[in-house]
């Protein structure tokens, strides 16, 4: 800090010093300016993703004496569906035929999927004056 001293005579010959004093200030000055700019971009993707389908298969199996006409489902997981008719005799009974069995059998297929993907980017620019 540098200080300098003054004498300025006064009246009836007093001497009054002064001295100076540093003030810093601060103050904003533009140093340039900044562009920003957003885009997006789409992009078009595919992936092969795996699904199971169920398919039915049928098979007839005879009737046996101790059948129960009944829809069952069998240990395995398979649908059991008595297929039954009318006989016609002094009374009237109903009789079991045949016996449906349905099972379902998974087939995994390969299907593609597409779909749109979207990216943003930023751009900056810095301009300074």
């Amino acid at each position: 800090m540098s200080t300098r001293r003054r004498r300025t005579p006064g009246r009836d010959g007093d001497v009054t010093r002064h001295e100076e004093e540093l003030e810093v200030g601060r103050r904003l000055a533009p140093l340039g300016n900044v562009h920003v700019e957003k885009r997006v971009d789409a992009e078009r993707v595919a992936q092969e993703v795996p699904r199971d389908v169920e398919h039915a298969t049928m098979e007839r199996v005879a009737v046996g004496e101790e059948d129960s006409g009944e829809i069952e489902t069998l240990p395995d997981g398979s649908v059991s569906i008595p297929v039954l008719e009318e006989q016609l005799v002094v009374t009237k009974r109903t009789v079991v035929r045949e016996r449906i069995v349905v099972r379902k059998e998974v087939a995994t297929e390969t299907e593609r999927v597409e779909a749109e993907l979207r990216r943003e980017h930023v751009d900056v620019d810095v301009r300074e004056e």
